[in-house]
């Protein structure tokens, strides 16, 4: 049987490349050699798109740029040919895709922008389209989509770079401390502040406004974190859900990536009539933002019961030790599995 070949993305112009390049790296060493062909495309920093044939190590480690096996690589945008072009020295190269899987997150490669390049040159998408991942990388939208939707959202309030410190001052005394400051547009924690008084809140507008020229304030919601892994079109299948502990403050960057004070519990220690009303939730969350493929949903368990949103990740942390292939492995799905139902969902679809 041909393989089929896959295009996959790590990098990026973004400040999550760091975290694109394990997840990309953990996705090439779990693909199914027999059934695909996985054609490597490295972005750099300044979003310069290579075609790369060194090994996958070499992404993981962030030494992957080499002019001897990295060629300028661009998308045929015609239709009709589903391809890569490679500029080799004296040469160009065409390179035929049956589908692309962008590894990508945040922005410039999560939000939408990647993924209408593929979807205009009709390539085969693995995970959202363009509007799933425009909505879920901006929180106001999907949370007001949410609430339409009938899930509980946290009261937050949307603010501009033009607005000054007093104005600030105003709309966080009137949500109440504590609050959470975040750009409107970011994954992985990157900007986002707790903060307990309003001395904190000129540092933390700064920070947020760092990474985009909308912010958010938004209410702290009591309980803890709890997530889904949702995969599929129209028929959904839902990872057993898993929960965060923590010991003190949230859940930022680093304790995305160390676990140095918390504690990812898988599932979570929930009643099974919980869990039930959290995967109920997540897919009507996924259907509501137009997602497919896959997503991780992020809610709030608060101490009476209730779920509240907080965000949808369309291209999740995708290492062998992230939330969404444990919570699918917790479902009795292997990473190699998740990886290729993927792939073969995007080529059906």
């Amino acid at each position: 049987m041909k393989r089929l070949k896959i295009a996959v993305l790590f990098g990026g112009c973004s400040p999550e490349y760091s975290v694109s390049l394990q997840s990309a790296a953990a996705v090439l060493q779990n693909m199914d050699s027999n059934k695909y062909e996985a054609v490597m495309v490295g972005i750099s920093k300044t979003g310069d798109w290579y075609s790369y044939t060194g090994p996958i190590e070499n992404i993981k480690n962030d030494t992957w740029f080499d002019p001897e096996i990295c060629t300028p690589t661009v998308v045929l945008p015609n239709r009709s040919e589903p391809a890569l072009l490679v500029f080799g020295r004296g040469d160009m190269q065409k390179i035929h895709l049956d589908a692309a899987f962008p590894v990508l997150h945040g922005q410039n490669g999560e939000d939408g922008t990647v993924q209408g390049l593929f979807e205009l040159a009709g390539i085969p998408l693995v995970g959202c389209g363009v509007l799933a991942s425009a909505l879920c990388m901006d929180k106001e939208r999907a949370h007001k989509l949410v609430q339409a939707a009938g899930v509980a959202i946290p009261h937050s309030i949307v603010l501009e770079r033009c607005a000054n410190l007093d104005i600030v001052r105003a709309k966080a005394d009137a949500l109440g401390y504590p609050l959470f400051i975040k750009p409107v547009r970011a994954g992985s924690s990157y900007g986002i502040t707790k903060v307990t008084g309003s001395e904190q809140l000129s540092a933390a507008v700064e920070l947020a406004f760092q990474y985009d020229d909308h912010i958010i304030l938004e209410e702290a919601i009591p309980g803890f974190e709890v997530g889904c892994a949702v995969l599929g079109n129209e028929a959904l299948l839902v990872g057993e859900p898993d929960e965060i502990e923590l010991s003190n403050g949230f859940f930022n960057f680093k304790e995305k990536y160390t676990l140095e004070t918390s504690t990812i519990h898988v599932p979570a220690r929930v009643t099974a009539e919980q869990r039930e009303q959290i995967k109920e939730s997540a897919k009507r969350i996924y259907q509501a933002l137009d997602c497919q493929g896959f997503a991780r949903v992020d809610q709030f368990l608060t101490p009476d019961g209730k779920l509240v949103f907080n965000e949808v990740n369309t291209i999740p942390g995708f290492t062998a030790h992230s939330r969404y292939p444990n919570m699918m492995k917790a479902a009795g799905m292997s990473f190699e599995q998740v990886i290729s139902s993927l792939i073969e969902l995007a080529v059906r679809k």
